[in-house]
């Protein structure tokens, strides 16, 4: 349906004050999916963590890098020099600026949780969290 609750729950999660007001108002934090709308259709779109992504070759410092444990494909935000080549090489436009903290993000599948703030959040379960 387009609601976008599954952006404002992954800003949330990934503020420091876990508040939904503070995260967007104070911290100004960039939700790591976003939802496409066009007419009635509408799909969150997130980070596929690919098995040969693009945007770890792009990286010309190295912060991309596939976590060997979760299998995840993670930014190092420490090492992340704003070069924006992980954005342009990636096909499916999943990663996004940061400008408050001059930085690329994105989706991360919330590590802490035991499963995604944006499928828990998501009112008509659309969507899923699953192995292919």
């Amino acid at each position: 349906m387009g609601c976008g609750l599954c952006e404002v729950a992954c800003a949330t999660e990934h503020s420091s004050s876990k508040n939904t007001i503070k995260a967007f108002k104070d911290e100004h934090i960039v939700p790591r999916n976003s939802v496409d709308r066009k007419e009635n259709l509408s799909y969150s779109i997130n980070c596929r963590h690919c098995d040969d992504p693009s945007c770890v070759e792009a990286c010309i410092t190295g912060a991309i890098d596939r976590d060997t444990k979760s299998d995840r494909v993670l930014i190092d935000t420490d090492r992340c020099v704003a070069c924006w080549s992980c954005i342009m090489a990636c096909p499916f436009g999943v990663i996004k600026r940061d400008l408050e903290r001059n930085v690329s993000t994105k989706c991360d599948q919330c590590p802490d949780r035991e499963n995604t703030a944006c499928v828990d959040a998501c009112p008509n379960r659309a969507l899923v969290y699953e192995e292919r």
